[in-house]
């Protein structure tokens, strides 16, 4: 939340043509009340993208899923997973992990609105739960449901006594549980996340499921996301080298800005796109220091990209 927005994406979809793009989380009270353009308006370059749902009634999650599907989005995903204090406190999130049996008649819901998939994501478990009874209790209903994947972040969420900041590192990741889950429902799509900081790593667990998700290491490190197709999907990246991608990104940021979209805006998802390379501070520290300005323009872009050499770190797969 407040980070993968629409300009993120969209530098994101210039990186990797195949890897699938989720909104951030967005409620259902800010969906059937709220403004759905600025919340739910995409460029259509992003695609394939889902949209992420916070809730807990069926029929606010049914509606705004058909909203959702009527934007254009191609899937529609319900979150239980995160754990911050005002999503547990709206009865949504990772403390639904306690309620299986509603997260159930949410997808189902949701299933009877929407013609595109509606997928879920949890965790393995809640606070004192065991997280060999609490997954396989909510897999099998959100599947019994009509859940098209599971996509299970291989970490308890802690509602009491860790905040979600220290709920990032701790208790530890059980990436074995998810493989349980998967060798346990062979026909579901099962997707691992949690703590998967290289493409190489997103490759060996695709050893033992079907797919990956890439939180903090595509948002930090997006330079990582340049080896997707051709490390993943076996097929050339979209852009050869940084410096093309953000090339290829300024018609978009040109739009943006006659929009009336500040610079920096789009620019502070650029920072992470250089790293160990010469040039990548300054680069960082230009995009800083220049794009919150007053009148920022495209120039400010071009002149960090200028500073920087166009090289991918040696570290990239690892």
């Amino acid at each position: 939340m407040d980070w993968t927005d629409r300009h993120c994406r969209v530098f994101h979809r210039l990186l990797s043509r195949h890897a699938l793009l989720y909104t951030e989380m967005v409620t259902t009270g800010a969906v059937i009340h709220g403004d759905r353009k600025r919340l739910l308006g995409f460029d259509p370059s992003e695609q394939p993208v889902a949209l992420q749902l916070g809730g807990s009634d069926p029929d606010d999650l049914a509606t705004s899923g058909r909203i959702g599907e009527d934007f254009g989005y191609d899937e529609i995903n319900l979150n239980v997973g995160c754990p911050s204090d005002r999503v547990k406190d709206g009865r949504f999130g990772a403390c639904l992990m306690a309620e299986p049996a509603l997260v159930a008649a949410c997808v189902a819901a949701m299933k009877r609105a929407v013609r595109i998939p509606v997928t879920v994501k949890c965790r393995i478990g809640i606070d004192d739960q065991d997280p060999e009874i609490a997954l396989d209790a909510l897999a099998h209903a959100v599947v019994d449901a009509g859940a098209d994947a599971l996509i299970v972040h291989a970490r308890k969420a802690w509602l009491n006594g860790l905040s979600p900041k220290e709920n990032r590192d701790v208790p530890p990741l059980d990436y074995d549980r998810v493989y349980r889950l998967k060798a346990r429902l062979p026909h579901v799509p099962i997707i691992i996340n949690g703590g998967i900081t290289s493409i190489e790593a997103a490759r060996e667990h695709l050893a033992h499921v079907d797919g990956v998700m890439l939180g903090r290491a595509a948002y930090q490190e997006p330079w990582r996301l340049l080896d997707v197709d051709p490390v993943v999907f076996g097929e050339p990246a979209p852009h050869a080298a940084m410096k093309a991608a953000l090339a290829a990104l300024e018609p978009y940021v040109a739009r943006q800005l006659a929009q009336g979209t500040r610079l920096h805006a789009i620019t502070r998802h650029l920072v992470g796109a250089y790293h160990a390379v010469p040039g990548a501070r300054a680069f960082r520290r230009h995009l800083a220091e220049c794009g919150v300005k007053p009148g920022a323009g495209i120039e400010v872009l071009r002149e960090a990209v200028a500073m920087v050499e166009d090289r991918v770190p040696a570290s990239a797969l690892v």
